[in-house]
């Protein structure tokens, strides 16, 4: 299992372009993806969960994928939320 602290920049925080967009990225993966904020965790894979943490504009998420290609799963999600802006 690994994990990643993440500051969301995209201005309108994680609505439901950069959430799609996440589901997709996460679904790609065998590995089961966790996103967090503010003691709330969902399924990166799932868009109504992702949508149901409010992530605004300069949150901190914590990003977990648990499974075979854990490592890639977190990296290319990190990366991803990273260029949203």
């Amino acid at each position: 299992m690994v994990s990643r602290e993440i500051d969301i920049k995209n201005s309108q925080g994680l609505h439901a372009r950069p959430a799609t967009l996440l589901v997709r990225t996460a679904s790609s993966f065998k590995s089961y993806v966790d996103i967090e904020h503010n003691g709330k965790a969902a399924n990166a894979k799932s868009l109504i969960g992702i949508l149901s943490l409010g992530v605004n504009r300069d949150s901190k998420v914590i990003i977990t994928a648990n499974g075979s290609d854990e490592n890639k799963a977190l990296e290319e999600i990190c990366e991803l939320l990273q260029s949203l802006e």
